[in-house]
């Protein structure tokens, strides 16, 4: 796809806003008529600049209100280790996101848990399934800001 332009960045955040909204408001929110919005659309998806549309649910009314960090770092640095560490990863729902980091700690995972005990569960199953060095698990006491927009005036620049 050619580079993004204002009316593909507008169409954008709309999207990461409500992407239930009716293609006609859209449409008229970016000042186009709806069949080149939805052309637009399709090929924002096509392109990849859309991966996927999705709900996003209540974590406190599902019993997962319990945010925990879990910071590991390793003696282990082969691609062996980190497909096996992948592997065990994959498999638990309560791991929401995987991070390997520059720094101090090796990996940085956040997972969503309704209680300590929960968390506690999650911890057994992680170490079960792969050996770690060191583990330390942070709980969030309050959530300030979380959002699942991505900041669109990085595409807006000029190369």
């Amino acid at each position: 796809m050619a580079r993004l332009d204002t009316f593909d960045l507008r169409i954008l955040a709309l999207l990461q806003q409500d992407a239930s909204q009716p293609l006609a408001e859209i449409a008229a929110a970016v000042g186009l008529s709806p069949t080149p919005c939805w052309r637009r659309i399709q090929k924002l998806e096509e392109a990849g600049h859309i991966r996927r549309r999705v709900a996003l649910l209540d974590r406190t009314k599902l019993k997962a209100g319990v945010t925990v960090f879990i910071a590991v770092k390793t003696a282990r640095h082969t691609m062996e280790w980190l497909e096996r560490f992948h592997a065990a990863v994959h498999d638990l729902p309560e791991i929401v996101d995987f991070y390997r980091m520059s720094g101090d700690i090796d990996y940085l995972l956040k997972a969503y848990v309704s209680d300590i005990s929960a968390y506690d569960a999650l911890y057994k199953k992680l170490i079960s399934r792969i050996e770690l060095s060191d583990v330390t698990s942070m709980f969030a006491m309050e959530e300030l800001k979380s959002t699942t927009a991505i900041p669109l005036g990085f595409a807006a620049e000029e190369p």
